[in-house]
């Protein structure tokens, strides 16, 4: 096979997958919404939602749960094989049993429902054939109506399993609305790396104040925001007027771009183009070549927030201000990966 021919079976897997999702995407309606309300009462109760699955189903699962565990919705994976050794004893008659086979025959997965029936759960059945076995034998049958696997002997579970867990993600991320589940809680139970340092650290801990911190008023010429700079050891000097407020920011990529500019006038004034002639130099006041009113951040916003600003606006250098617009520090971008946020 050539590398074009893999390639382009390559994307027919996508394509397939693709239209595999949009199918299951225009299928929502009723039954998402009961599984929804499910799961909330279910939660309200003091319950949890129980996944099963057996073999990449089981995979499945356990991503599934492990999306609602982080995002609010209490969960756990249930082994259908091992739930009939015992396992059962990990539910309660509050839960709510979401029990995934394409096919709605897997044996171990529909040999569960009467068992778990008797310990008082509700049933989903996360199907893609909603006359099955296991749907006859649910309370709410949440169809997987994807279409044919990508496997070319239509058996490799490819395309229902990529759907499954889209309708997993679907299910959590709703479930964050109707739970008011917010940031704060989030963070709660994502306490390491990078993503949970991000959460709960504020921008106020992660700032630069004090002798790291280069703040000079507006008149202050461009020479003495320079060593303002080289003694905080930064890459910017914060401009700030007399009541405190934030005036602009000067960086030393302005300054870069200043000098380049300067030397192309003055090789226009050294042709005889008068026109060339800037009044930059390192006496001119940096207020005349900061850049006024730049954007800034509140020293209350999260971490995360902060990360957010850096990546859409391209920027190494970030005012802090309070609420009343006073300026605090500043955040460079370099401090970051130090701090293990980024």
């Amino acid at each position: 096979m050539t590398a074009e021919r893999q390639i382009a079976r390559a994307k027919e897997v996508f394509d397939i997958e693709i239209e595999g999702l949009r199918r299951v995407r225009a299928s929502l309606g009723e039954s998402f919404a009961k599984t929804i309300a499910l799961l909330q009462g279910a939660l309200a109760r003091g319950g949890k939602a129980v996944v099963s699955g057996v073999g990449k189903n089981l995979h499945v699962a356990e991503k599934m749960s492990a999306i609602f565990a982080s995002t609010g919705v209490n969960s756990i994976v249930l082994n259908p094989v091992q739930a009939m050794h015992g396992d059962l004893g990990m539910t309660g008659a509050d839960d709510v049993l979401l029990a995934l086979s394409f096919s709605g025959e897997s044996e171990e997965v529909v040999r569960l429902i009467p068992a778990v029936r008797r310990h008082g759960l509700k049933v989903v059945a996360v199907v893609g054939n909603p006359e099955s076995t296991l749907a006859k034998l649910a309370d709410v049958v949440l169809e997987i109506p994807c279409g044919p696997e990508a496997c070319p002997f239509g058996m490799a579970p490819t395309n229902s399993t990529t759907a499954t867990m889209a309708m997993g993600d679907a299910l959590a991320m709703v479930m964050i609305d109707v739970q008011a589940f917010d940031r704060e809680r989030y963070a709660l139970n994502h306490p390491a790396g990078a993503i949970g340092r991000a959460l709960v650290l504020k921008v106020s801990d992660v700032m630069r104040t004090g002798e790291h911190f280069a703040k000079v008023p507006p008149e202050t010429t461009v020479l003495d925001t320079l060593l303002a700079m080289t003694k905080a050891q930064g890459g910017s000097a914060v401009v700030v007027n007399a009541d405190g407020t934030l005036a602009g920011i000067f960086t030393d990529g302005d300054f870069r771009r200043r000098i380049a500019a300067e030397a192309g006038a003055a090789a226009l004034v050294a042709a005889g183009n008068p026109d060339g002639r800037t009044a930059f130099g390192l006496s001119t006041p940096v207020s005349e070549v900061m850049t006024a009113k730049p954007l800034f951040i509140r020293d209350d916003a999260y971490a995360v927030d902060l990360l957010k600003v850096f990546e859409r606006k391209r920027i190494d250098d970030l005012p802090v201000c309070d609420a009343a617009g006073r300026v605090l520090g500043v955040v460079d971008i370099q401090d970051l990966p130090k701090m293990k946020v980024l």
